[in-house]
C-alpha cells in the first residue's frame, strides 16, 4: 500500500541520517538549517498522544525519534500522502505517558539527498485532563456507510479507533464527504469532536460539519479542526451521519471522530 511504502522509505532515509548501516556516506547537516521556527506539540486529552508540528524551508521527508531516555527508541513519521516530501510536517507520537519528560530528535532528507538532524531536545507531556462528557461511544461503534475511502490504509474505521496516528481519507470528496456511524443501540449523546485530516498543501481540512441523527434531525454546523473544541449537545439516537459542510477540498476525512455520552 502506498502509505506503508512511504513510511518504509522515510524510515530507511532516517536510518541513514542516524548513522545506520548502508553505503551512503553523506554528511549530516543541522536540522536548524531548514527549520522554520521551533517545533510545537499538541497533546490529546489523555496526554498519551502528541502531534509535533514543524515547517521546513524545503520539501523534505522527515521523522522524529523519541523516547524516555537519550537512547530514544521510538519513531514517528508524517502521514501526508505526498511521497515527494513536503514543507509542513506533523508526525504523531504515540504511547506517551502523562507528566513525563521525553527526549527527541528531528531528522530527514532533502530532495538533493542532504541528510538533516537536530540536536537532542526534550518535551514534557501535560497532566491528563478528566473526561467531562462521558464515555467515547465511537470506540465501540461501527462504520456502516462512507462516501469513499482513499485506500485500505485510509479506511473509514480509522476515524473511530481512538488512534491519532491513523486516519480516514476520502478519494477527493471535498465537501461531499460523509461517514455514517452506528452506535449499536440508542444512546444519549452529550458531546462531539471532529479532528480533521490535512494535507501539507492546505487541502483536505474540514472546517465545519453537520450530524444527522437516525435519518431525521440535522444538527450543526459545528466547528471541526486539527485541535477542535468539544461540542456540547443533548440528543438520543443510534445511527449518526457526519457530513462535511465546509472544507478546503480534496481528500477530506477525519483523524478521529469522538462521540461522548452514556452507554
Amino acid at each position: 500500500m502506498r502509505r506503508i511504502a512511504l513510511l518504509t522509505t522515510a524510515v530507511a532515509l532516517v536510518a541513514a541520517a542516524c548513522g545506520g548501516t548502508g553505503t551512503a556516506t553523506s554528511t549530516v547537516a543541522d536540522f536548524s538549517e531548514i527549520a522554520v521556527g521551533d517545533p510545537t506539540f499538541t497533546f490529546d486529552p489523555s496526554a498519551t498522544t502528541a502531534t509535533l508540528r514543524v515547517d521546513t524551508t524545503i520539501r523534505a521527508v522527515c521523522a522524529v525519534a523519541y523516547g524516555e531516555s537519550p537512547s530514544l527508541g521510538s519513531l514517528a513519521t508524517d502521514q501526508d500522502m505526498d511521497a515527494a516530501g513536503h514543507a509542513q510536517h506533523g508526525p504523531v507520537l504515540t504511547g506517551l505517558k502523562p507528566e513525563t519528560t521525553y527526549y527527541y530528535r528531528l531528522q530527514g532528507v532533502g530532495p538533493d539527498g542532504t541528510l538533516y538532524q537536530s540536536e537532542l531536545m526534550t518535551f514534557t507531556t501535560p497532566t491528563a485532563s478528566e473526561a467531562t462528557s462521558g464515555t467515547n461511544l465511537a470506540l465501540e461503534a461501527t462504520v456502516v456507510d462512507v462516501s469513499s475511502e482513499f485506500s485500505d490504509a485510509f479506511a473509514a474505521a480509522n476515524a473511530i479507533d481512538g488512534d491519532l496516528a491513523t486516519e480516514w481519507s476520502t478519494r477527493g470528496d471535498g465537501d461531499d464527504a460523509y461517514i455514517t456511524i452506528d452506535l449499536g443501540a440508542e444512546r444519549t449523546v452529550t458531546g462531539l469532536r471532529f479532528v480533521t485530516r490535512e494535507m501539507s498543501d492546505g487541502s483536505s481540512i474540514t472546517t465545519t460539519y453537520t450530524v444527522t441523527v437516525d435519518d431525521g434531525e440535522v444538527l450543526g454546523p459545528f466547528d471541526a479542526g486539527l485541535d477542535p473544541p468539544l461540542i456540547d449537545v443533548a440528543f438520543t439516537g443510534r445511527v449518526l451521519r457526519f457530513d462535511v459542510e465546509t472544507s478546503t477540498g480534496g481528500n477530506t476525512g477525519a483523524v478521529e471522530i469522538e462521540i461522548f455520552g452514556e452507554r
